[in-house]
C-alpha cells in the first residue's frame, strides 16, 4: 500500500494555479479586473503567438509600493481582504491573492510599477511566487527605471513548465480570439475605461475604446452597428433579494446563430445557467427557430446575498436567492400586454 505523504509546496502550488489560470485568457481576466481594482482609466493589451509567448498589461492604475513588491507574487497575499468576514461586504474583484501568485508559478512574470508619490518606477520578476533574479549573477531586488504612473505586468512562456497543458490549448489564433473575447466584454461594460488589444508589433489595434464612450458606443464598436442599431434597454428591481437589473437586448429584429450573452454580477463577468435559460425561453417565443439574441446585463445584488468564492477563477457565483432573482427578471421580461412584449417593441 502506498504511503500518504506530504506534497512539496512547489507541487501544491502549480496545481492550484493550473485550475486558477487555464489558458492565456484567464490569466488575462485576473489581470483586468486587477487593474480595474486599482481605478484604471485606460487598459493596454499586447499579445504575442495567442498570450502564450507574451500577455502583456498596461494600466493607469494607482500602482504598487516598492516595499510591497517583495510580497505581491505570493499566494494569499492582497489589500481587499483582512478577515474572512469581509467576503460579505466585498466590492473589490479580486480578494483572494491569488493571481499573480497562479500566474508566476505556470510562467514568467515581469513587473514594472509605479505610485503617484513615487520619483520613479521599479521593476522586479517573479518566479514560484518570490521575487526572481531577471538574469544569473544579478540581485533579485527591485530596480529603480523609468515609468508611468500605474502598473505594467509581462506575462512570457505561459506553461513553460506544464507541456501537457500547454499542448491541450488550441492555436494562437484561437487563444487571441478567446482573449479578445475577454476584453470586448469587459470593454462594454465598462464605459469610462479606454481598452486597446492589439498584438505585438503591429500598429492598429484590434479592439480600441474610449473612456469617453458609452455602452452602447462600444457595443458599436466591438460588435457592430446591426447589434448597436437594435438595441433595447431594460431594467428592473427586487428590494427584497436587494438586486436591480440594467441591460442592453436586441430586439425580435435582429437574430444570430450564437448567443451572445453578456453577464455581469456585481461588475464580475461571470455565467449563469439559470440566467441563460431564462433569456432563451424569453426569445424563443419571438426569434426564428435556431436563432439567438444579443444580450448584454448586469445584476447588482447586495454584496451580503452573494457568495463571490465558490469557483477558483470567479467565473460563476452564489446568490442567496438566485432562483427569486431569475424568476423575477423572467416576470419583467415577460410581462406582456395582450400578446406583445414591451421590450421587444422597436420603433
Amino acid at each position: 500500500m502506498a504511503t500518504i505523504q506530504r506534497l512539496d509546496p512547489a507541487v501544491v502550488n502549480r496545481i492550484a494555479a493550473g485550475e486558477v489560470i487555464q489558458r492565456p485568457s484567464s490569466a488575462l481576466k485576473e489581470l483586468i479586473e486587477n487593474s480595474l481594482d486599482a481605478r484604471s482609466t485606460s487598459i493596454q493589451v499586447t499579445v504575442k503567438s495567442g498570450g502564450l509567448k507574451l500577455l502583456q498589461i498596461q494600466d493607469t492604475g494607482h500602482g504598487i509600493r516598492k516595499q510591497d513588491m517583495g510580497i505581491v507574487c505570493e499566494r494569499f497575499t492582497t489589500s481587499k481582504l483582512q478577515k474572512f468576514e469581509d467576503l460579505n461586504s466585498i466590492q473589490t474583484y479580486g480578494f483572494r491573492g491569488e493571481a499573480l501568485a497562479s500566474i508566476s508559478h505556470v510562467a514568467h512574470l515581469t513587473i514594472v510599477t509605479r505610485t503617484a508619490d513615487a520619483k520613479c518606477a521599479f521593476k522586479a520578476s517573479y518566479c514560484d511566487g518570490k521575487l526572481a533574479a531577471p538574469k544569473p549573477g544579478v540581485s533579485v531586488e527591485p530596480k529603480p527605471c523609468a515609468g508611468n504612473v500605474g502598473t505594467q505586468i509581462s506575462v512570457e512562456d505561459v506553461f513553460y513548465n506544464m507541456p501537457t497543458r500547454q499542448r491541450a490549448l488550441k492555436s494562437a489564433s484561437e487563444e487571441y480570439s478567446r482573449i479578445h473575447d475577454v476584453v470586448s466584454r469587459y470593454a462594454v461594460h465598462n464605459a469610462g475605461v479606454g481598452f486597446t488589444l492589439k498584438k505585438q508589433g503591429e500598429g492598429i489595434a484590434d479592439v480600441r475604446t474610449s473612456a469617453a464612450a458609452s455602452k452602447q458606443d462600444n457595443i458599436r464598436t466591438l460588435y457592430g452597428a446591426s447589434i448597436a442599431k437594435e438595441l433595447l434597454e431594460v431594467k428592473c428591481s427586487d428590494d427584497r433579494c436587494g438586486m436591480r437589473m440594467s441591460g442592453l437586448v436586441t430586439n425580435a429584429n435582429y437574430s444570430t446563430k450564437k448567443l451572445l450573452f453578456l453577464l455581469f454580477i456585481n461588475h464580475r463577468l461571470v455565467d449563469s445557467v439559470g440566467i441563460r435559460r431564462m433569456v432563451e425561453s424569453v426569445y424563443s417565443a419571438y426569434l426564428p427557430k435556431n436563432t439567438h439574441p444579443f444580450v448584454y446585463m448586469s445584476l447588482e445584488i447586495l454584496p451580503c446575498n452573494v457568495d463571490v468564492n465558490v469557483h477558483p477563477t470567479k467565473h460563476e457565483v452564489g446568490a442567496a436567492c438566485g432562483s427569486d432573482i431569475v424568476v423575477n427578471i423572467f416576470r419583467r421580461w415577460s410581462s406582456c400586454h395582450g400578446n406583445s412584449m414591451p421590450i421587444f417593441q422597436s420603433g
